[in-house]
């Protein structure tokens, strides 16, 4: 078994802290994330694990807020695995970490209730941003990501727009990968406000979630590539 467990999370100086485990199959690089998320104020690494076997065994050991999980494992499938402990343990957040984009590869990672997605060869302040900011009501995306699945799309011409104002703004953040929370905060109007933009833009846009919805604006030229 090849794992690495931090320190204890039930120590009085990790109280206020973040408490994040890491699992990717190479160890150079899970040791490494684990040491830069450990030197982070407000974050503390309490393991890394090299294997979804490993992973398991940690989640249930040391119950960590974020799991920061890679798609490809030596023995598993990441973002499966990230379902199966997402379900076992409520109140879990992961962030997806991918080599390559596509799209049905995000499509499974919001079906799995994954927090954020994020491009392994992306910069370190994203991923702690994504740490700390990522929620289970869902799934952060960053720029980048849709940026490169959509390159090659061409809009569709539209005479109107179906969106009001508000609800163009709100679909703008959301496609540049801020949740529920963080849009209300921006637009200084309550959560729950916020996601009745978000039930609009579904049915205005016929999508089932935010990312499709994102996806379909694009497509039809409702807002940038």
């Amino acid at each position: 078994m090849s794992l690495t467990v931090g320190l204890d999370p039930r120590s009085e100086t990790l109280q206020d802290c973040i408490r994040v485990l890491v699992v990717d199959d190479h160890q150079a690089v899970a040791s490494a994330m684990a040491l830069a998320i450990g030197m982070e104020p407000g974050l503390t690494s309490v393991g890394s694990a090299h294997s979804a076997s490993d992973a398991r065994e940690l989640v249930e050991e040391l119950s960590p807020d974020v799991v920061v999980m890679d798609v490809l494992l030596g023995d598993a499938d990441g973002i499966d695995v990230a379902a199966e402990m997402i379900r076992g343990n409520p109140g879990l957040r992961v962030v997806v970490l991918t080599g390559h984009v596509d799209e049905a590869l995000l499509r499974r990672a919001a079906e799995a209730g994954a927090g954020a997605f994020l491009l392994k060869d992306g910069a370190l302040a994203d991923l702690l941003e994504a740490i700390r900011t990522s929620s289970l009501d869902g799934l952060v995306v960053h720029p980048r990501v849709i940026r490169d699945l959509f390159r090659e799309a061409a809009p569709v011409a539209t005479t109107a727009s179906p969106l009001t104002a508000r609800e163009t703004e709100v679909l703008m953040l959301l496609s540049e990968g801020h949740n529920t929370a963080s849009i209300a905060g921006k637009m200084g109007i309550t959560r729950l406000t916020c996601r009745g933009y978000v039930k609009n833009l579904l049915v205005k846009l016929h999508a089932h979630s935010q990312l499709e919805a994102v996806v379909s604006a694009r497509k039809h030229g409702l807002i940038g590539a």
